[in-house]
């Protein structure tokens, strides 16, 4: 009997910037694409990483963040360049990304100026947002990668930088543990347990919130700070 296979890959962008007012894509290219391999939530080795020759100048604020340059840029593909080569590294698989809605936005608004009917990326493969699992588990809390990584004790030493490529490794075993995954470690901890009794706290907290007197969001102020909150995630993590 053939054992199923679940092939995930995990994904990762960094962009020239973000239009802050409006469709956040609008404006702006990617510049590099990261993605690793997980085959039945094991890591295979395989990945795709392609530094892009943008349409513009790098915003220096994106700069800053992942300290991708103009120059360096110069002679590197463009995104037609290597649009099927994604495609065929990704199809069919479950996508798995940080703050999904930014990346899948860009990558379908780039793929979309192509001559090629590219179809939407959840045409052809299901998308998973690590972010929403990571609300749910700690919620409240910060999500970006860098508080996940401090929560989980992952190391994160190399990420002077943010990097596509980098961030989508990371990200793997982030995942991996949230989902109560197995990996190995410099530690042994049972993260299953971990988020057991961080909920339970939560839970404690909820049950004697009686004294305190608590001021509830609207349900239109709740939808406006988490709208912010996707783009301050991206600008961060």
């Amino acid at each position: 009997m053939n054992k199923l296979i679940n092939r995930q890959i995990v994904v990762d962008t960094e962009t020239t910037g973000i239009n802050k007012f409006g469709i956040y894509y609008e404006g702006h290219n990617i510049i590099e694409i990261g993605a690793v391999e997980l085959i039945n939530r094991r890591l295979t080795g395989k990945k795709f990483h392609e530094y892009i020759k943008p349409e513009r100048l790098i915003d220096h604020e994106a700069f800053k963040i992942h300290g991708i340059s103009d120059e360096f840029l110069r002679d590197k593909p463009v995104i037609g360049d290597i649009a099927d080569d994604f495609l065929k590294f990704i199809s069919g698989s479950e996508l798995i990304i940080h703050n999904a809605a930014f990346d899948i936005g860009f990558i379908d608004y780039e793929f979309g100026k192509l001559k090629k009917k590219i179809p939407p990326i959840s045409k052809i493969c299901t998308i998973t947002d690590s972010l929403l699992i990571a609300r749910k588990l700690f919620p409240g809390k910060r999500n970006n990668l860098d508080s996940l990584c401090n929560r989980y004790l992952i190391d994160k030493s190399k990420r002077t930088f943010h990097g596509a490529l980098l961030d989508a490794e990371i990200l793997s075993d982030i995942y991996l543990l949230m989902t109560g995954g197995q990996v190995s470690f410099s530690f042994s901890t049972d993260i299953e347990f971990f988020n057991k009794k961080y909920i339970q706290k939560i839970e404690k907290i909820e049950r004697n919130k009686n004294i305190l007197k608590v001021l509830y969001a609207s349900s239109d102020e709740i939808i406006e700070h988490n709208l912010l909150l996707d783009l301050i995630e991206k600008k961060i993590r």
